[in-house]
């Protein structure tokens, strides 16, 4: 087993799936610590567990052999997404029951050909977004990692109504931006965050699909869009 440290536990976690490159619910782990915040900054305690991958068995492996296999077959039948969305749920459920979080609802349905929607909401959900969205983030990010690079997709990930309150934000924010395009035929954002930054540039391809729009960095590192005509490039 390898010992992980993290902030937290959700973080130690991403950490451990990422040093064995498997998904969260293939791992096994212990907790040596549980985190602390302290007081006034003293005795703030980290999180650690002892991890390592699940041991399979022959079964398994050979299920997991018989799924690659699938993935030869044409793709009509490769890409039956609600087969796919079904099983990414019963494994999104396996993963939640390890966390210490109230989540009553999780539910994977196909979005669009290439999209899955995934819903998950109760008592703590909360706590699954963090402050300023910083854990949705990384739920995001890593659900997407596992989601992408084991079915080719991508996902659409709404915990409560954070997504639909972030996109409809951003969309009012968007609102005089959209105007002076309109008038002038170009604009630029101020600089916006992971999450927030996706989502505005979405809604802007879709208002302006001919029009040049793409990310630039501040010299700080912080992402805003530009959108002009294409010979301006």
């Amino acid at each position: 087993m390898k010992k992980i440290e993290a902030d937290n536990l959700e973080n130690a976690l991403i950490k451990a799936s990422n040093e064995f490159n498997c998904s969260v619910v293939d791992l096994e782990y212990e907790i040596i610590q549980n985190p602390s915040k302290g007081f006034l900054g003293f005795g703030k305690k980290s999180s650690i567990i002892c991890v390592e991958p699940k041991i399979k068995s022959q079964e398994e492996s050979n299920k997991e052999n018989t799924k690659d296999l699938a993935h030869q077959v044409p793709p009509q039948q490769e890409n039956n997404l609600a087969i796919i969305a079904k099983a990414i749920q019963k494994e999104l459920e396996e993963l939640l029951s390890l966390l210490p979080y109230k989540i009553n609802t999780i539910f994977v349905e196909p979005y669009d050909e290439n999209t899955l929607y995934i819903k998950l909401d109760g008592e703590d959900s909360a706590l699954l977004i963090g402050k300023e969205g910083y854990r949705y983030k990384a739920i995001s990010y890593l659900l997407f990692n596992w989601i992408n690079h084991k079915y080719g997709l991508m996902i659409r990930l709404e915990i409560a109504e954070f997504l639909k309150n972030q996109e409809e934000m951003i969309a009012n924010y968007l609102l005089p931006i959209i105007d002076t395009i309109k008038t002038t035929g170009k604009a630029q954002t101020k600089p916006l965050d992971g999450v927030l930054a996706h989502i505005a540039i979405t809604q802007l391809r879709e208002q302006f699909p001919n029009k040049y729009i793409a990310f630039r960095l501040t010299n700080d590192g912080q992402k805003y869009i530009i959108i002009n005509e294409f010979h301006y490039q």
